[in-house]
């Protein structure tokens, strides 16, 4: 069966999702914070199972104009959804409008909800109401300027799940974001990693299990793998695929440290759940105790932004020392990700590339320093 699809992105990071896909071989067409592409039911498994940096891969099922909730009755009843949805499908509606004549969100569920019950009921002649005690098909409507957009989702959780955050810290920096970082970095573990602050883990557990080649959805179950439309056989023949493509006998250099050793214990849970606990060297050190590095090191690090009443001072410390490592080895390569818009002139040192990202709702610059060759 052919979909069209839809990779949910974090909004700046839509090129480096359509990367990912077009290495699967898929041709894309990008939105603000969209990746759309064609495939089949093969489709949903390989983007599942290997995409680091998208959130979820959506089917899109519908996609028309609509300005009254008749017409929007009519035309979600129309689409074919019992080619997807079972007779017991757990179908919830979940939904948003924005600049459109149809408004009230809770309507629009509403009357989604009950157009697909109604098309339900004809495809499978069933009368009374609908079971809904099977697979899960999250359905989602998003009404923009009068366009109606229905799709329904295959991911289940959002793909930053990886399920390997046993615990985590105050503020940590979702999976996908790190991964998109390290892509940014175009790191692909030949070089020495270091993440002088680290704290739960997330860059650095990313980074080894890019080097390794390990499947980002190893690890975790999808909605889709419950549908009738896939093979079951082909989630376990994929997953099998990937296992056997992972280089779990490469030799890598991920230092993690920081100087919360609370958050370091907390690092080595998470990297112990995916099984990367000895691929990876945590240390609990302050930055400024920093020395030494390898040349070619890719430090890629989130570090605190100085946003608290008091911290200012101390990060800019931090900051000064990430310059002070550059100027040591000139062959170092940083990546940094803050909100703060004086990095540049803390440091006293241009970057050679910044790209505005967003961590969660906080606007940050990625700066990217290049490292002589």
């Amino acid at each position: 069966m052919k979909f069209s699809f839809l990779a949910n992105t974090p909004m700046g990071l839509e090129r480096v999702v359509a990367n990912e896909i077009e290495a699967l071989g898929y041709k894309t067409t990008l939105e603000n914070g969209r990746v759309f592409f064609t495939g089949d039911e093969k489709t949903i498994v390989e983007t599942n199972l290997k995409l680091r940096t998208a959130e979820r891969i959506r089917i899109i099922i519908g996609d028309f104009n609509v300005t009254t909730f008749d017409g929007l009755f009519e035309a979600v009843k129309e689409l074919p959804w019992s080619d997807i949805l079972g007779p017991d499908a757990d179908f919830p509606v979940t939904g948003k409008s924005h600049k459109s004549t149809l408004y009230s969100v809770p309507d629009v569920q509403r009357i989604t909800k009950k157009a697909i019950v109604e098309h339900l009921k004809e495809a499978f002649k069933l009368d009374g109401k609908l079971p809904e005690t099977g697979a899960r098909y999250k359905v989602d409507i998003n009404i923009l300027k009068d366009r109606a957009l229905l799709t329904i989702d295959t991911s289940g959780d959002g793909l930053h799940k990886r399920g390997y955050r046993v615990s985590q810290g105050e503020a940590p920096i979702k999976e996908t974001l790190a991964a998109a970082m390290l892509q940014l970095a175009n790191y692909t573990g030949s070089n020495p990693l270091v993440d002088p602050f680290c704290g739960s883990g997330t860059i650095a557990i990313e980074a080894a299990m890019i080097a390794k080649n390990i499947a980002p959805g190893s690890n975790r179950t999808f909605d889709a793998e419950n549908w009738d439309i896939i093979p079951e056989d082909m989630w376990t023949s994929l997953r099998n695929k990937y296992e056997e493509e992972a280089l779990y006998d490469k030799d890598v250099e991920v230092y993690a440290s920081d100087i919360d050793g609370k958050m370091i214990e907390v690092a080595k849970e998470n990297a112990e759940e995916v099984g990367l606990l000895e691929e990876i060297k945590f240390t609990v050190q302050d930055v400024h105790d920093l020395n030494d590095i390898k040349d070619h090191t890719q430090i890629v690090t989130n570090p605190p932004y100085g946003e608290r009443i008091g911290e200012a001072k101390a990060v800019e410390d931090m900051y000064r020392k990430i310059g002070q490592l550059m100027e040591q080895n000139d062959t170092l390569n940083v990546y940094l990700m803050t909100s703060n818009k004086e990095f540049e002139i803390i440091i006293g040192k241009r970057a050679t590339h910044r790209r505005k990202l967003f961590n969660g709702y906080i606007e940050t610059t990625y700066y990217q320093y290049w490292g002589k060759k």
